[in-house]
């Protein structure tokens, strides 16, 4: 089984809550499942859960180079020497990224409203990056933007491999068909 779960800002990858951070059991009552990679509590989007550990480990194991899509909010305007920075990869405190697929984006007709809003400062302008990349750091996205001086207000994933959040409604989840159907997972 795999889910498709379009996770809301304020929640976390994992089944319980922890401090303020609602869990996904406030959402998800399905016995068995586990999340096939993370995002982070302030991140919102797809997140894949699976009942079938192979998979799970197929999803989330940057070696299979399963490609996550995501769309950042950023505070500045996203120039074209900014979006090369991210295509040829960013040093970060852990070394250097991979290369990534970057480009100016706009909001997506479907974005939903996050609660609570972004900040937003009438003096600085925003802008949406649309950032593809294989790894899987530890809040990687937000530390590649701030390394090219646009720090992150609101990121979404958006995609993961050939999955998408576009026809999910904030807070809810469906089942979907398994994306090797020809390898035996279990």
């Amino acid at each position: 089984m795999l889910i498709r779960f379009n996770k809301p800002y304020g929640v976390l990858s994992q089944f319980t809550p922890e401090g303020k951070w609602r869990g996904l059991k406030d959402f998800i009552d399905l016995p068995g499942v586990y999340v096939a990679g993370r995002l982070d509590a302030d991140s919102e989007g797809l997140l894949l859960l699976t009942d079938d550990g192979p998979l799970q480990a197929r999803i989330a194991d940057p070696r299979f180079k399963m490609e996550k899509t995501y769309l950042a909010q950023v505070e500045g305007v996203a120039n074209e020497a900014a979006l090369q920075t991210l295509c040829n990869g960013v040093m970060l405190n852990d070394g250097m990224t991979l290369p990534a697929r970057a480009r100016a984006a706009k909001a997506p007709a479907y974005l939903w409203d996050r609660d609570p809003p972004i900040r937003v400062r009438r003096t600085l302008p925003t802008s949406w990056i649309e950032l593809t990349i294989r790894e899987g750091r530890n809040r990687q996205v937000r530390r590649m933007t701030a390394a090219v001086g646009l720090p992150t207000l609101r990121l979404l994933r958006t995609h993961i491999g050939p999955y998408n959040v576009q026809d999910l409604a904030l807070g809810t989840w469906q089942e979907t068909e398994l994306p090797f159907p020809h390898l035996t997972l279990r």
